[in-house]
């Protein structure tokens, strides 16, 4: 009878263990709901295609998985695919375009304090980007083609994932260890910067829709026509737990920047990274 309830309590210890490293190897970060406005003013485009809550983040959830690392990003509503891009070659969802930002080292000075071209955003100092991985409807193929014509000098940091595609309410993709250098520290930094996926961007954009002044069948609202204003309309605040104080700390960082016709007088909003293990 001893001997039987000793190999209980060792299975159940080491059932717990087992439940422990698994729950340490995921990280789930929330956001609140409605506050897919950018700083607080931007509207979505007039096309059906862009329906309500399909930039808004809800959830990112991130899965160390030993040799991989799968992302997921969930929204407020399904993602559907309203442009076909089975049609050319796509990843089953049409208007989404997702940039998942990692400071893996947490030193200032040590990565990019620059946004990919196109998001007009800036990372802080003590919060620059080693690596990005890019959740795009666009074939591999397209995507690799815009790095090399408007992301050089990023390159070897920019990540196209070995399967992106959609299921439900999220955008799920899966990338290698390796290319993220090799671990996921328990320290790691994160930000989600929520688009739309254009395709036919600006010579200098990264597949990224613009937002003007005003809205149009195509076009977000809410922001400038002098293209200085940050194209994106959602991220993550801290602590990432989806309280109303989070939908207006994204506001107030968001709305940092200026336009001018002038455009030495243009200011970036900048932008910081969420720890979740801190």
């Amino acid at each position: 009878m001893r001997r039987g309830w000793l190999s209980w309590m060792i299975l159940g210890s080491l059932s717990l263990g087992l439940m422990g490293s698994a729950q340490a190897r995921t990280r789930v970060l929330k956001d609140p709901r409605g506050d897919d406005k950018g700083p607080g003013t931007y509207v979505y485009p007039t096309d059906a295609a862009y329906k309500a809550g399909a930039f808004d983040i809800t959830k990112v959830t991130i899965k160390d998985k030993g040799k991989r690392v799968e992302i997921q990003v969930r929204v407020a509503t399904t993602i559907d695919d309203p442009w076909n891009s089975s049609e050319w070659n796509g990843n089953g969802f049409s208007v989404q375009f997702a940039q998942v930002y990692f400071d893996l080292d947490h030193v200032e000075g040590s990565g990019s304090t620059r946004g990919l071209p196109g998001t007009n955003v800036l990372f802080e100092p003590k919060s620059a980007w080693d690596k990005v991985v890019l959740i795009s409807p666009q074939p591999a193929t397209r995507v690799q083609t815009e790095i090399d014509l408007k992301a050089a000098d990023l390159k070897k940091d920019i990540i196209i994932p070995k399967v992106t595609r959609a299921q439900g309410n999220n955008l799920m993709a899966i990338v290698s260890k390796s290319d993220l250098g090799g671990s996921l520290p328990k320290t790691f930094g994160v930000q989600v910067l929520m688009q739309s996926n254009e395709g036919y961007p600006d010579a200098t954009d990264l597949l990224t829709r613009k937002v003007n002044e005003y809205n149009g069948p195509h076009r977000f609202g809410g922001g400038s026509d002098y293209d200085c204003d940050p194209h994106v309309m959602d991220i993550l605040m801290t602590p990432a737990q989806g309280g109303d104080e989070e939908a207006q700390a994204q506001y107030d960082v968001l709305k940092r920047y200026v336009c001018d016709e002038d455009e030495s007088k243009w200011v970036q909003a900048v932008l910081p990274m969420v720890y979740p293990g801190s």
